[in-house]
């Protein structure tokens, strides 16, 4: 049996777009042409791959089995066909995922999105949500870059310092707390809210006090998003606290009352995150210090002393 390679790259996209259209635009050839492929596909695995429902087509049970070593045969084929050649921004046509907090997207998403689509028009980035538990999806080529407040502890992702930011305490206007200097008796009497994708009812405030010996904070509720705590703080008499730089803008925007926390706490590190075999991947070096530098340009309010030069041993 021959293989043609090129029927990777079609079975990738139909996988992708979930449609014989959207894989023949995103491909650059015809409806047509790209059944064609499906067919030969069907016939070289002997599976269906697409089956149609009501006006939609959905994956067969092994096409989804499939499809992350698929996506991952391409991208390591595409890393092997074109290590030697120059990047050509304008030129590229390539779909990139990332995978950010709710705060940095909602801080630094737009300048990203702004800034790869006016140096490389083809590129498409993607923006999933955080899943509510650890994935390997970086391993397995699923995600191409993610942001983090830990270091990676498993030996083949790499990481890069981006900075590191402060912790502060939002209110509402013409809150209490923002009445006089916020004591730390009066910070632990007030009603708080954590923000936990997993709803966690306690967080690194809470060990803190514990590891003191002092009273706890009373958690009202635990939000799943940024926004939503944010929200909830303007709408309310309760307090959340959360880093500074990464949600300066929304703050700003609610008209929240920013408050230093009365409580030493260490800096929040802010990692990005990608796979080892993306290391001498020109275009992926390229999205990441693009990433790097628009999360950089959240440091330039000079109160934040949030983002200082990358450090570790990372390697980009």
């Amino acid at each position: 049996m021959q293989l043609d390679l090129n029927l990777l790259t079609a079975l990738d996209a139909l996988l992708e777009e979930g449609s014989v259209a959207g894989a023949a635009a995103r491909l650059h050839v015809t409806a047509p042409a790209m059944s064609r492929s499906l067919g030969r596909i069907r016939k070289a695995t002997g599976d269906q791959i697409l089956v149609r429902t009501g006006r939609s087509m959905v994956p067969t049970t092994r096409a989804l089995a499939m499809r992350a070593q698929v996506h991952a045969l391409v991208q390591q084929a595409h890393q092997l066909m074109s290590a030697r050649q120059e990047l050509d921004l304008a030129g590229l046509e390539r779909v990139f995922t990332v995978r950010w907090h709710d705060a940095l997207m909602a801080a630094c998403g737009m300048a990203l999105i702004t800034t790869v689509h006016r140096q490389a028009p083809g590129v498409q980035l993607r923006f999933p949500a955080e899943p509510g538990a650890d994935t390997p999806e970086l391993r397995r080529g699923e995600v191409d870059l993610e942001s983090s407040s830990s270091r990676p502890t498993l030996p083949d992702i790499r990481h890069r310092l981006l900075g590191r930011d402060q912790l502060v305490v939002a209110v509402r206007p013409g809150h209490p707390l923002a009445e006089g200097p916020l004591s730390l008796e009066r910070y632990v009497a007030a009603d708080h809210l954590t923000v936990s994708r997993r709803g966690r009812l306690r967080d690194q405030i809470d060990d803190a006090l514990g590891a003191r010996g002092g009273d706890a904070r009373r958690i009202i509720a635990a939000a799943p998003t940024t926004d939503f705590a944010l929200r909830l703080a303007l709408g309310t008499d309760l307090v959340v606290t959360l880093p500074d730089a990464v949600t300066r803008p929304a703050r700003a925007q609610l008209g929240l009352v920013t408050l230093p926390l009365p409580l030493p706490m260490p800096d929040v590190p802010l990692y990005l995150l990608w796979h080892q075999r993306f290391d001498d991947d020109r275009a992926h070096t390229w999205l990441r210090e693009t990433a790097a530098e628009t999360v950089r340009a959240l440091s330039t309010a000079p109160a934040s002393g949030a983002v200082p030069s990358p450090d570790g041993p990372s390697r980009t």
